[in-house]
């Protein structure tokens, strides 16, 4: 079973496109990945049999031989931005020679991109919307961008480029991300700044909530119980000091509120498995994140 990792992309071909309601945009299938990119709304997009809205933001996902068929008002023609591609096989790619096969005639395409068992890129959704990501939308459109205007080295550039992407797309898709507005300017406070130690009461007065209510819908929206969540705060904000400033261990402590040393290097070295003192002198990329398990914290 392979992975996301290990995918070798190629763009064989990108090209911005407007839907009108025509006939050639009926049941078919394609011959390799597609990527359709909505920028407008309403419409349908028929994959499988089954039917999607599009709005704005739209990312459409093809499979190669997949049936698909859009559905579109001649009244109302959307605009996409198009982009055909192998994942598996950038020495003898098909998406620069692609085909469609339109019903009713049979559906047996001489040739296809290559396919790879892998369970991460099967469970990417056919039809997903880019609007709460604002920064896949844009990077996704510098993809096209680059493909239709570089002149030298740019196979290496966008195939790097759309693999970069595919990675930040799973992220996105299986993240957990919060949506009640309430919480969600509560952590964009909170992330801004962390050093700022306020306290959990203090946090469902902000949102207007109460004691109860809140502590469920914060372990709901972000998975963890809010002790734990300011736990973590802290501790990437300590990671950081370490990292980028010649503060001593002292003052580090100091600054996220600790009354001394000793409690900052007893958490610090809980959360990352080594002492403040021992991340400075050698730090480990891998221990950055820490752990991200709910729990209660310290």
């Amino acid at each position: 079973m392979k992975t996301l990792a290990e995918l070798t992309p190629h763009v064989g071909d990108s090209m911005p496109y407007l839907y009108d309601g025509s006939s050639n945009e009926g049941l078919r299938v394609c011959s390799v990945y597609a990527f359709h990119l909505f920028t407008d709304g309403p419409g349908e997009m028929e994959i499988d049999g089954v039917r999607y809205p599009i709005g704005n933001r739209t990312l459409v996902f093809l499979r190669p031989g997949q049936p698909h068929a859009f559905h579109i008002s001649p009244s109302h023609p959307l605009a996409s931005h198009n982009l055909y591609c192998d994942l598996w096989n950038d020495r003898a790619p098909v998406s620069t020679h692609r085909t469609f096969i339109y019903a009713p005639q049979p559906f047996r395409l001489p040739e296809q991109s290559a396919a790879e068992p892998c369970a991460e890129l099967g469970g990417l959704p056919g039809v997903f919307s880019l609007q709460p990501h604002p920064q896949l939308y844009d990077a996704f459109l510098h993809i096209v961008k680059l493909y239709n205007e570089l002149s030298f080295y740019r196979a290496e550039t966008v195939n790097s480029l759309l693999y970069a992407w595919m990675l930040s797309w799973h992220n996105a898709v299986h993240a957990r991300r919060p949506r009640d507005y309430r919480i969600v300017r509560l952590l964009e406070q909170l992330e801004t700044n962390p050093e700022r130690r306020e306290t959990v009461e203090q946090w469902w007065t902000l949102c207007g909530l109460k004691r109860t209510y809140f502590h469920e819908l914060f372990l709901r929206e972000t998975g963890m119980t809010p002790k734990a969540y300011q736990h973590r705060l802290w501790m990437r904000r300590a990671l950081h000091l370490l990292q980028e400033s010649d503060l001593s261990i002292t003052a580090i402590a100091e600054r996220l509120g600790y009354p001394s040393i000793h409690p900052f290097t007893r958490h610090f070295s809980a959360y990352y498995g080594v002492s403040p003192k021992q991340y400075r002198l050698n730090p480990r990329r891998e221990r950055a994140d820490g752990p991200e398990t709910p729990g209660g914290g310290p």
